[in-house]
């Protein structure tokens, strides 16, 4: 399943009214991320307001396109959006831009047995 991790950035002098604001997330908004596909979904926030975002889901641009198409999250991102800088497409969540992954442990650890298991049973595919 695929993991996408993006960057955006906080106002530096809003970040104590940010973590609050995600002490407790609406809960129409946390089943709406459910329900669009968003798993294992994290916020990370560094004291400068870099904010980094990571989660696991089947298909990224569908998860994306079916939070949009939800109120919930029109509401959400109505309410944020003045907590972000340097925001190009005015909502934070059509701001994420994915970063690409350029090391995984655990593929390259399966990759790695792979292979001596391969080289063990004689296995030249």
């Amino acid at each position: 399943m695929p993991r996408v991790c993006f960057t955006l950035q906080v106002d530096p002098e809003r970040l104590t009214e940010y973590r609050t604001r995600h002490e407790q997330v609406w809960p129409e908004m946390l089943a709406a991320l459910a329900e669009s596909g968003w798993r294992d979904y994290s916020l990370f926030l560094r004291e400068d307001g870099l904010l980094v975002g990571c989660l696991v889901t089947d298909d990224f641009a569908a998860a994306q396109a079916a939070m949009q198409a939800s109120d919930v999250n029109a509401r959400w991102q109505a309410e944020m959006a003045s907590y972000f800088v340097d925001l190009d497409q005015g909502a934070p969540d059509r701001a994420i831009r994915p970063l690409d992954e350029v090391f995984n442990l655990e593929a390259q650890l399966a990759a790695d047995s792979a292979a001596r298991s391969a080289v063990e049973t004689g296995d030249k595919s």
